[in-house]
């Protein structure tokens, strides 16, 4: 049995937009709901989800029956010990939080890649894992380097300064902006939409794709994530599980106390993380 092909990290490389969803509630029953959804991609999130390894593997599987929706794990950090775990899980595509230089990036695809005869590979390793399925993939070892898909994020002062050298970086296969740290970073917490972040994300967009990688986003906001798909970005996540369930949740109990006295709760419309 060949080792399957990264649908989503080749949709990438044809420069093909994919649509996703962010999941962070660390649920597989939720997990499923999304998946049945029709997302070309479903980030579950281990930085600020409730996960941890279990709770990984168990949306992996969960998200295996939908074989059009590719699960994209975000890590916590970029140890590559935790790397080597969630690869060894089933994981072709991890997404790393806070990357600010290209000696970062170029130690994350270090920690994802086995090493080769060719001197090209990796630090990763080897082990009879689910991503093997426990060696029923023969060669997987020779093959599982070029389908595993890397992207990092880029959100702070830091990464944008570096930004040219992180995307030109080998194995780096796509850039992912944070808006809501990137915000912070810049001064404007919790304002995403200020006119300097969103200059910011704009640029970064066109200098990602210059530099042949893929750009990816996360935005609530209908009107700027449409924006973001027609300036290139290829890889961009429309709305979070949470925020779905907190926005639908306040307006159907709001539509039924209207004219009760309740208040209305606080919209979330469009908020991301």
């Amino acid at each position: 049995m060949q080792t399957p092909t990264n649908l989503f990290k080749q949709a990438l490389h044809h420069k093909q937009a994919q649509i996703g969803l962010w999941m962070g509630l660390g649920n597989a029953v939720t997990t499923d709901i999304c998946a049945g959804a029709g997302f070309d991609w479903l980030v579950i999130d281990g930085e600020h989800g409730p996960n941890d390894l279990t709770t990984l593997l168990a949306q992996l599987q969960t998200v295996a029956a939908y074989p059009n929706s590719h699960p994209v794990v975000r890590i916590p950090h970029h140890d590559p010990a935790l790397i080597k775990q969630v690869l060894d899980l089933g994981a072709t595509t991890l997404l790393v939080p806070m990357v600010d230089t290209a000696e970062q990036a170029a130690a994350i695809v270090q920690a994802s890649r086995y090493p080769q005869d060719d001197g090209q590979g990796g630090i990763r390793g080897m082990a009879g894992t689910r991503a093997s399925r426990w060696g029923r993939y023969p060669n997987y070892g020779k093959e599982a380097n070029a389908q595993v898909c890397v992207l990092v994020q880029a959100e702070t002062r830091e990464a944008l300064k570096n930004l040219d050298a992180i995307a030109a970086t080998p194995g780096v296969d796509g850039v992912f902006i944070g808006p809501a740290d990137l915000s912070a970073s810049m001064g404007h917490i919790g304002n995403q939409t200020h006119p300097d972040v969103q200059a910011a994300i704009v640029d970064a967009i066109a200098r990602i794709r210059q530099a042949g990688k893929a750009p990816g986003i996360l935005m609530g906001d209908e009107t700027l994530a449409r924006q973001y798909l027609a300036l290139g970005a290829l890889f961009v996540a429309v709305g979070v599980d949470s925020m779905i369930l907190s926005r639908q949740t306040s307006a159907l109990v709001a539509k039924y106390k209207e004219g009760l006295g309740a208040a209305a709760p606080a919209s979330t419309k469009g908020q991301v993380y």
